[in-house]
Parts: structure tokens; C-alpha cells; sequence
């Protein structure tokens, strides 16, 4: 590669994800595994339930603890859900889930501290499970509907905070290109496959983009940005 090509490539990266690098990086490399605490306990009570939802005993207590379903009272789910973000879906394999802890919630604890994470957290997954009872309501017919079948679907784990984070911590770092192929790569994958947990996740993205709205309002505060760089809005 040429330096005219490599130039407005190294410039595209430093833009796009250099304050963001920076500032992971110098965390980890200042505080280690001690910069991501929540996280680190997020990975390991997601792991505690995978292995307790696996056993003969431990399956019910779990699905009481932290299984979300439509068709649950709205009062049930809502008491349900901080947990439900922890438990793994039963027909996905958990080191997907333990993978996007570990990265996406790690990324995001450093960058936007621990209660800001849990907050935008539950924020995207209060999202969707709203979303399934409109879509419920909606009906199989309409776009953004659901069929009934869906009001029996266990709809636990982190993927809609995953990604509801992930759109949040773009919009704070400015990797703006970056929070847009989130978005695509969620349209596309309603579009590939058109269930339930695909519609929530655009219903947390369209839940954390309000949050931002609302944000951008505020005056700016203090963030965890390399010294130098212009804060995050």
C-alpha cells in the first residue's frame, strides 16, 4: 500500500476510533482487569446461571429469576428483567453471550463508567421487551408486527443491551460510521431473519437514539477522553 492510499486510512482510523482506543487502552494498561469491575461480575453471574439452567434442579429457579415472556404479566417482566439481561438464551450458545459482556460491556465501563452502562443496559432492554407486547398487538400482518407464537418465546440475554450500548458509546466517541454499520448490520439482520430478537434490537437502537437526542441537550460533562482530545458530546 502506497503512503498516498495508507495516509487518509490512518487518518479515517485516528478520527473514527482513536479517542476511543485511547482511552480503553490507557485504562487497561493503567488499571488492568480492575477498570472493568461490573463487567467482570456480569461475565461471571452470566456463566453462574448458564451452568445452574443447565442442571436438573437449577432450571426453574433461573426461568423464575429471570425468563421474560409476552405473555407474562407486564408487572412479572418488569420485576424480571434486571436479570433476564444475564441469562443466557436457551438456542444460542453462551460464549456469544459471555463474548459481548466481556467486549461490549467492558468497552463501555471504561468509557461511560459502570451506572451509566447498566443504565443505557436496561434502557435497550426495557426497549424490547416493550417492543414484543406492541408488536403482539400489532399483529402478524402489520410491518412492524408479531405473530402470536411469540408470546411464548423465552426472550432473556444481553444482545439488545449489547447493542443499545454499542450505539451509545459510538455517539459519545463520534465513530459515528462505526454506529451506522451497527444499525445496517441490525436492519439486515431483520431483513435475513425476520424474529422477535431482531425487532428488539432495532427497538433499543431506536430507544438508545432518543437517549441521545435528549442527551445532546444537556451542556457537556467530564468524560474518560484521552487528555487532549475534545470531549464526547
Amino acid at each position: 500500500m502506497t503512503a498516498w492510499n495508507a495516509s487518509p486510512l490512518r487518518r479515517f482510523a485516528h478520527r473514527e476510533w482513536g479517542p476511543l482506543f485511547r482511552t480503553v487502552r490507557n485504562a487497561l494498561v493503567r488499571d488492568k482487569w480492575r477498570a472493568i469491575p461490573m463487567t467482570i461480575g456480569a461475565v461471571c453471574l452470566t456463566s453462574v446461571f448458564q451452568i445452574v439452567q443447565n442442571t436438573s434442579w437449577g432450571f426453574q429457579p433461573v426461568q423464575n429469576l429471570g425468563s421474560v415472556k409476552a405473555a407474562d404479566p407486564l408487572w412479572l417482566a418488569l420485576l424480571r428483567t434486571p436479570l433476564s439481561l444475564f441469562v443466557p438464551a436457551l438456542d444460542l450458545p453462551v460464549w456469544g453471550a459471555l463474548a459481548q459482556v466481556l467486549l461490549v460491556f467492558g468497552i463501555s465501563e471504561i468509557c461511560i463508567g459502570w451506572w451509566r452502562t447498566l443504565l443505557i443496559g436496561y434502557v435497550a432492554t426495557l426497549a424490547g421487551t416493550t417492543y414484543a407486547r406492541i408488536g403482539l398487538a400489532l399483529g402478524h400482518d402489520h410491518p412492524f408486527g408479531l405473530p402470536v407464537s411469540d408470546r411464548i418465546v423465552n426472550d432473556t440475554g444481553p444482545s439488545a443491551a449489547v447493542v443499545g450500548l454499542a450505539i451509545y458509546v459510538c455517539w459519545r466517541y463520534r465513530a459515528y460510521l462505526t454506529g451506522a454499520l451497527v444499525i445496517l448490520a441490525m436492519i439486515g439482520e431483520v431483513l435475513v431473519k425476520d424474529n422477535l430478537a431482531g425487532k428488539e434490537h432495532l427497538a433499543a437502537i431506536f430507544a438508545v437514539m432518543a437517549v441521545c437526542v435528549v442527551r445532546a441537550q444537556w451542556p457537556p460533562v467530564r468524560t474518560r477522553a484521552v487528555l487532549g482530545q475534545p470531549p464526547p458530546p
